[in-house]
């Protein structure tokens, strides 16, 4: 079939009372080969230039006091637990209680903390959907610095992979390092999306 005659037939089935069913081709590589996927995300990270603090899971509470010593007051979602908190000497502001936080509350915050969905490795992605440890999207767009607790098996080597982990119907947030943009003169600006800062603390 010609693409003339494909084009011809969907807007005849448009007009019609019946849809034509369209075969979609899924050929593309749904996984990557990744020795190391730990490795080479949090090789991506740097690049990107996030900073990456190791820890095993005992030791999350402490990594974060460490992390966020310097930040006086931290912005939480709702559900964060509070053993994530307990040797962090700020005040902390949780998102939602009992109201959500204004857009210039958010804005005069040091840092905010949420936890992620899903990792991607080769393209050093980290990809939020509104679900537990989380928040609202406004959460992490907004603030300038971010803290975010990625555990290992949420990382997976490819986009497909972290896709299949997803709903659709989620409110994504896919985040490639902190917010950075490029001017026709290539000069590189950072924070103009997004936070300037973002910090992974990577749970082992």
């Amino acid at each position: 079939m010609d693409a003339r005659t494909a084009i011809l037939e969907r807007i005849r089935a448009a007009l019609g009372n019946e849809v034509a069913t369209v075969h979609v081709p899924r050929e593309y590589l749904r996984t990557a080969r990744c020795a190391d996927p730990v490795t080479v995300f949090v090789d991506r990270l740097v690049d990107y230039r996030a900073t990456v603090r190791h820890c095993d899971q005992d030791a999350l509470a402490d990594a974060l006091g460490t992390v966020l010593a310097d930040s006086p007051t931290l912005v939480v979602p709702p559900d964060v637990p509070d053993a994530w908190l307990q040797s962090y000497a700020g005040m902390v502001c949780r998102d939602g209680d009992p109201a959500p936080l204004s857009l210039a509350e958010l804005n005069a915050a040091s840092a905010v903390l949420t936890g992620c969905t899903v990792a991607v490795a080769t393209t050093g992605t980290i990809v939020l959907d509104a679900g537990a440890t989380q928040g609202r999207r406004a959460l992490t767009l907004v603030p300038d610095r971010h803290v975010c607790v990625v555990r290992v098996d949420q990382i997976v080597p490819s986009v497909p992979e972290a896709v299949a982990r997803l709903h659709p119907g989620s409110p994504l947030t896919w985040i490639s390092g902190p917010s950075a943009t490029s001017d026709i003169e290539l000069n590189r600006v950072e924070g103009v999306h997004g936070p300037r800062r973002l910090e992974v603390v990577l749970v082992r």
